[in-house]
């Protein structure tokens, strides 16, 4: 009896080893990154007042060490489905879901940088519903993903991120589509009945050394007040220490009843790469709110070169950028009107 109970235990333990090793391959290990970033940033007229001759996201200082955001992304995958909760926390994700901010010292939805779900229905088709990060334009909220640190006026002035139901559909070869629907845009809550379409086509050439995207959003931002964005990313690598990206947006915006007026902007992206340690940026960037559609109210050129020193997973960012505009939108010692600026910025950004 003693010896055939041994023999079952020793069977179920087998069958129970068995068991986990292949439930171990079908279910992936859960997956965390993340990232943090800090900066010092001086503005040479030397404004006292905010936004500190500031006039895009994410560094509204002078003068002053801050801080960025810090960031934790989880994602898991079991079979057809998945979830990806990125959470953000610092000035930066408060800008980023300045919808959202409670107002308070706790957790809000502000925090919520991106919480998505999403089930592959074939090889060919993803839907995916939640919160999730813009398709629009070229750079993106996470410092450590884009090479200059202060951001374009392109990004602060187009959609931050979608709250909705999208669906990726796979063209064949190395094209997509991308339609969905969504709240208007940067809201993750609304009582609000109007919807925002929002649609991407994606196409690369053979060597995924050309890559094209043309990304569209369109809808009520408020009743009776309708909003169109046309928007163009296009990416070339002329070598593996050489390339070059461009973006070219424009927004309509128009009242009811109302003529409707317009932003656009237009912005290359020169990388350098001479080695694994060291690399160049310069952004060269033109943007136009001559009817101060978004508050700007002047054409702006401007020009910001950096450069990434990276040290395993820290990089260090000295910057320098330059703003021109057509009409004195700055201000020099907080009394005098000026056409231009200078600023300067030294950020640190770790990613794991």
């Amino acid at each position: 009896m003693l010896h055939k109970f041994l023999l079952t235990c020793g069977a179920m333990s087998a069958f129970l080893a068995t068991y986990s090793q292949d439930s171990a391959k079908a279910s992936p290990a859960f997956k965390l990154s993340g990232s943090a970033d800090v900066y010092y940033r001086y503005n040479f007229n030397n404004p006292t007042e905010a936004p500190y001759n500031n006039f895009t996201s994410f560094t509204n200082s002078q003068n002053s060490f801050e801080l960025g955001m810090a960031s934790l992304k989880a994602e898991h995958s079991f079979g057809k489905a998945s979830v990806t909760a990125d959470l953000g926390f610092g000035k930066r994700a408060e800008e980023f879901s300045y919808n959202d901010a409670s107002g308070n010292k706790g957790f809000s939805l502000s925090n919520l940088k991106q919480l998505f779900v999403t089930y592959a229905v074939s090889d060919k088709l993803k839907l995916t519903m939640g919160k999730w990060a813009t398709h629009v334009g070229y750079e993106l909220v996470d410092a450590y993903l884009n090479r200059n640190y202060s951001m374009s006026y392109m990004f602060s002035y187009g959609p931050f991120f979608h709250t909705g139901l999208k669906a990726d559909i796979s063209l064949g070869g190395k094209s997509a589509l991308m339609v969905g629907v969504a709240n208007p845009t940067d809201y993750s809550t609304t009582t609000s009945a109007t919807k925002f379409a929002i649609a991407q086509f994606s196409t690369a050439t053979s060597n995924n050394k050309v890559k094209a995207y043309v990304n569209y959003q369109g809808g009520k931002v408020v009743p009776g007040v309708s909003l169109n964005q046309g928007d163009v990313v296009i990416t070339g690598a002329v070598s593996n220490k050489f390339s070059i990206g461009y973006n070219g947006t424009i927004q309509f915006r128009k009242p009811s009843g109302k003529s409707g007026d317009s932003w656009w902007g237009s912005a290359l992206y020169f990388n350098v790469d001479p080695s694994s340690f060291f690399g160049l940026t310069l952004r060269t960037e033109y943007f136009s709110d001559k009817k101060s559609v978004v508050g700007v109210g002047s054409s702006v050129f401007e020009n910001t070169l950096s450069a990434n020193f990276k040290v395993s997973n820290l990089t260090i960012i000295p910057e320098v950028r330059l703003d021109n505009a057509s009409a004195g939108i700055f201000r020099k010692n907080n009394s005098d009107v000026t056409k231009s600026t200078a600023s300067a910025i030294v950020a640190a950004v770790y990613s794991f």
